[in-house]
């Protein structure tokens, strides 16, 4: 598919208020406790924004809304509309401090990352011990909860365990076991969905949140390729007999490069050049219709993906007298 040079690098909307914006994502609070959250097409990774990418906020809302509407049996999400193709109108929770990190395989490149961690010769990672001699995205033998705390404006994410989370009051024990129990139940959900259609979900991260009932919400995006790592069945084997990185359908795609010519934390970012960020495209758009078995339709409507979301959005636009014109 060729895709046509439209990205929204940022949804900045001043008719809506209480603006949040994010590494991919610009959020405004509406009356009601609800949310919009808009994805970009900036893609972050080392805790920066690296570039934008066309289409990728359409791609992500999509995918995240094939997952949650095939996982709404396992916990309930915030979704409540979708009035553009990369927009969510969302409840509004109270986000949860803490990231839950499930891993099936010794794998990553972040600082976070256990593959990272046990390289360096840690051998106790978030409360899991791991033995000598592995090989780097080695299958682990059951999949394990590595969480992080939730860093707020662009902060660094920091390991936790388990003993850290309750000691530190982060979440109460029913919480933890909760947001533990929902999470492993997601991602094997995601695991056999994602076999059935020859691939590998190696690792992701979910976000949670309680809404005014103090009820356990599964929010942000569930099961995509910025928040997941999925790898091709066919080609997992070899790359990994190989020592080779498996073919895969995630941001490792530009990570990796990035990665590979600087210190991605602390040095100035290399330009991206044009046909990276084309083949990081292609790859989101291939991600989105193997996931999920459907055609991938880029709306193209609008003078500017920006233009349209402000017409698809008008709707919620506080009126002079500060009211809003509609809830919708």
């Amino acid at each position: 598919m060729t895709l046509p040079n439209r990205v929204l690098d940022h949804a900045r909307i001043p008719e809506l208020s209480n603006p949040y914006f994010g590494k991919v994502r610009d959020c405004y609070d509406l009356p009601g406790n609800r949310r919009i959250l808009i994805a970009s097409d900036r893609i972050s990774a080392f805790d920066r924004i690296l570039a934008s990418i066309p289409f990728k906020g359409q791609v992500l809302t999509q995918t995240a809304r094939f997952w949650f509407e095939r996982t709404a049996d396992i916990c309930q999400n915030h979704v409540l509309d979708y009035p553009d193709p990369n927009v969510v109108l969302a409840k509004k929770l109270e986000i949860l401090p803490v990231e839950i990190v499930v891993r099936g395989y010794l794998a990553g490149s972040t600082s976070t990352s256990i593959l990272t961690r046990y390289k360096a010769g840690e051998r106790t990672l978030y409360g899991h011990s791991f033995p000598d001699g592995l090989r780097d995205n080695a299958k682990l033998p059951t999949p394990i909860i590595t969480p992080t705390t939730k860093a707020f404006d662009g902060g660094h994410d920091a390991p936790l365990t388990a003993e850290e989370i309750l000691s530190q009051g982060l979440l109460t024990q029913g919480q933890w076991d909760k947001v533990s129990a929902i999470s492993l139940a997601l991602f094997a959900r995601g695991q056999e969905i994602a076999a059935q259609r020859g691939l590998i979900l190696a690792d992701t991260k979910y976000e949670f949140g309680t809404d005014e009932d103090g009820t356990i919400v599964l929010a942000d995006e569930i099961h995509t390729p910025d928040s997941s790592r999925f790898w091709l069945q066919d080609g997992y084997e070899k790359a990994f007999q190989d020592g080779t990185r498996p073919p895969s359908f995630d941001k490792d795609v530009i990570r990796t490069w990035v990665d590979a010519r600087c210190d991605p934390y602390h040095d100035e970012l290399p330009v991206i050049p044009a046909d990276l960020i084309d083949t990081t495209a292609q790859v989101y758009v291939k991600a989105f219709q193997t996931i999920t078995g459907q055609p991938f339709e880029p709306d193209i409507s609008g003078d500017t993906p920006l233009s349209r979301i402000r017409t698809n959005l008008s709707r919620y636009f506080s009126t002079p007298e500060g009211s809003v014109a509609k809830l919708g």
